[in-house]
C-alpha cells in the first residue's frame, strides 16, 4: 500500500507544481482578469460541471474564503426548478442526463442568470452534451466562458454534441486541469486504473482563481466581496450583508 500511496503522491504533486509554475507564469492572469472585470460591473460567477466535475463548482461558489457573487448550476436544479420529474434523478446519478443534447436550454432558462455574468464551466472529457451545449448557449447569449477541462483527455475522445464541438473548443479562455486521459494515474494490474487526479487538480484550480480575482479586484481600487466563515464570531453578519446585494441571483444547492 506505502508503494501506491507514494507514486500517488507524486502523481499529484507533480500535477499540482506545474500548475503553480503555469500560474506564476502568468498562465491565470487572463481568467481572473475576466471574472474580476465581470464582478466590477455588478455580475455573477456561474459555475457548472457534471458528475465529479460538479465539486469544482462547489470549490467556486459558496464557501468560506470565496467569492459572495457566485452562482452553481446543477443538472438537478431541471428538478427543483424546472418541469423535469424526480424520475430524472435516476439519469442524473447513471450520467445519463449529462450526455442529453437538449438538456442546455432547459438549464439555462432555471438558472438566475443575468446578461452581466461570466461562466465557469468545468468538464474533464469536456465532450458531454449538457456541457457543450451550455457553452454553446452561454455564448451565444453574450457570456464569456472560461473553460477547466483536461486537453489530454478531451483530445483523445470524439465529440458527442451535435455541434461537433468540445468545450475547449467552445470557451474563450482554457485552463487546463492537468489530468491524463482518462483521470487515473496508477495502473494496478491488466490496464485497471485508480488515483483519479481531475478533482484535485480542479479545486486547486478554482482557488487559484479565486485568489487571482480578488488580486485583480484590490489592483483596481474595489473591495472584494469574501465570503468569511461562518463558524467565527461576526460570519453571518458579514456574509448576510454582502449576500443582500444579490438577492435573487445566487443558488448553491447541494
Amino acid at each position: 500500500m506505502s508503494d501506491y500511496t507514494t507514486a500517488f503522491s507524486l502523481e499529484v504533486s507533480s500535477r499540482l507544481d506545474a500548475l503553480t509554475q503555469w500560474a506564476q507564469g502568468g498562465g491565470l492572469d487572463e481568467a481572473a482578469a475576466a471574472l474580476a472585470d465581470a464582478v466590477a460591473a455588478g455580475g455573477v460567477i456561474q459555475a457548472f460541471g457534471t458528475g465529479h466535475s460538479e465539486a469544482f463548482a462547489m470549490e467556486i461558489a459558496g464557501r468560506a474564503g470565496g467569492l459572495i457573487p457566485t452562482s452553481k448550476i446543477a443538472l438537478r436544479d431541471l428538478v427543483l426548478h424546472g418541469s423535469r420529474g424526480v424520475d430524472a434523478l435516476d439519469s442524473l446519478e447513471g450520467s445519463v442526463l449529462e450526455r442529453e443534447n437538449g438538456v442546455a436550454q432547459e438549464l439555462y432558462e432555471v438558472s438566475l442568470v443575468d446578461p452581466r455574468d461570466i461562466f465557469v464551466i468545468a468538464s474533464n472529457s469536456g465532450v458531454n452534451g449538457a456541457i457543450v451545449g451550455l457553452a454553446l448557449l452561454a455564448k451565444e447569449r453574450g457570456h464569456k466562458v472560461i473553460a477547466v477541462t483536461s486537453l489530454e483527455h478531451t483530445a483523445a475522445v470524439e465529440a458527442k454534441h451535435p455541434s461537433g464541438m468540445r468545450l475547449s473548443e467552445i470557451a474563450d479562455i482554457v485552463m487546463d486541469n492537468k489530468a491524463p486521459y482518462g483521470d487515473t494515474t496508477l495502473e494496478v494490474s491488466d490496464g485497471m486504473g485508480v488515483g483519479a487526479v481531475s478533482s484535485i487538480t480542479g479545486a486547486y484550480i478554482a482557488q487559484l482563481l479565486t485568489i487571482g480575482t480578488v488580486q485583480h479586484l484590490i489592483r483596481a481600487g474595489k473591495k472584494p466581496p469574501v465570503y468569511i466563515s461562518s463558524n467565527i464570531p461576526g460570519g453571518d453578519e458579514h456574509n448576510n450583508a454582502l449576500v443582500g446585494h444579490y438577492v435573487g441571483r445566487l443558488r448553491r444547492e447541494a
